[in-house]
């Protein structure tokens, strides 16, 4: 039985699609329209000022650092290197070696590290690796909420809480524990270096803890699950795996704390006791390089005074500024621009 064909239904072919030429004259015509509404014009006036703004920045440091240079520059040639060398500060006989307030700066900044160093990268680490979820956020916010608090209340709350602490019980029990080192002699009046490294420390502990928290943030989670599949404990995954692969970039972060230190003026100016002296006890009073600035600059009369005092604030801002540099250079190395990643 022979079968019919269905009839093919009638369908459409495709269709041309209209297009639409574009002439020269058209071109033009666009290109003369966009040049009229002033885009090319507004394009480079944007470019100019953005790159006007990034070079203010350089422009500021040198500025600052030519004005302090030329200022300085009568102490400079009345005292030459024997400025840094020499332990005398007699304005009334013109008479000016700034080592007491080198030697100030630096212990009480290196005291400060002892007890900040181990505290931040404890408090990094607890945030990081072993605090629950619902505590790791407000732990963080608290931590990061003393880097917010002014100096000066931190120098306030040294004078009324921490010097009175110190005086009747920190200090005797040193002075009867370890006065053997002679780092822990003299009288228990509560201020002096330390006093000034341990509200240092308190101040710098945000700075250094939040800077570790994020360099170790960004170890790529792989390394810690592949030491634990290897049968390593907790500790020694933290160890292993963790802080050795961020210990440049706590390194980075440590330094920072270092530059911070350096440059605090209210808070220590409260509790170091301003004596312009170099003693090998914790217990004595001291002198640092911002707390000098702040205390004699408004008062000083000689011109050789003055100088003296703004190359003292140079030598700081140099040191400040390599400090930094130095340290955001090690922060780099392990970060490499990446942005930080949250685990379980």
């Amino acid at each position: 039985m022979a079968s019919h064909a269905s009839p093919r239904p009638d369908m459409p072919g495709p269709q041309p699609v209209e297009t639409k030429t574009v002439t020269s004259t058209q071109a033009s015509q666009a290109t003369l329209l966009l040049r009229a509404s002033g885009g090319e014009v507004q394009d480079r006036l944007f470019s100019t000022a953005m790159t006007l703004c990034g070079l203010a920045v350089l422009g500021v440091l040198g500025l600052i650092v030519f004005e302090l240079m030329l200022r300085s520059s009568l102490s400079w040639h009345a005292f030459g290197f024997k400025f840094f060398s020499g332990s005398d500060w007699d304005p009334v006989n013109e008479q000016f070696g700034a080592l007491p307030f080198v030697y100030g700066t630096l212990v009480s900044s290196l005291l400060a590290l002892i007890i900040a160093v181990p505290l931040s990268v404890g408090v990094a680490v607890f945030t990081t690796e072993m605090c629950p979820k619902a505590l790791r956020g407000p732990l963080s916010f608290f931590v990061e909420l003393l880097a917010a608090i002014p100096s000066v209340i931190y120098g306030l709350w040294a004078m009324f809480v921490l010097v009175p602490l110190l005086s009747q019980y920190v200090q005797p029990f040193l002075s009867k524990t370890l006065g053997w080192t002679g780092l822990f002699t003299g009288p228990s009046y509560g201020f002096g270096m330390l006093a000034a490294g341990i509200i240092l420390a308190i101040m710098i502990v945000p700075i250094i803890s939040s800077i570790a928290r994020e360099v170790l943030m960004v170890v790529p989670q792989h390394q810690r699950e592949g030491v634990l599949a290897l049968g390593a404990t907790r500790w020694e995954m933290i160890r292993v795996g963790v802080l050795r692969n961020a210990r440049a970039g706590i390194m980075g972060a440590i330094i920072l704390g270092l530059g911070r230190a350096l440059g605090e003026t209210m808070a220590v100016t409260m509790v170091i006791g301003n004596q312009p002296q170099i003693k090998a006890s914790l217990f004595e009073s001291g002198y640092s390089m911002a707390s000098v600035l702040a205390n004699e600059f408004s008062e000083a009369t000689g011109d050789v005074h003055r100088s003296a005092l703004i190359e003292i604030g140079l030598a700081l801002f140099l040191v400040t500024i390599v400090v930094n540099a130095m340290a955001r250079l090690l922060v780099w190395t392990v970060t490499r621009g990446q942005p930080a990643r949250g685990h379980a």
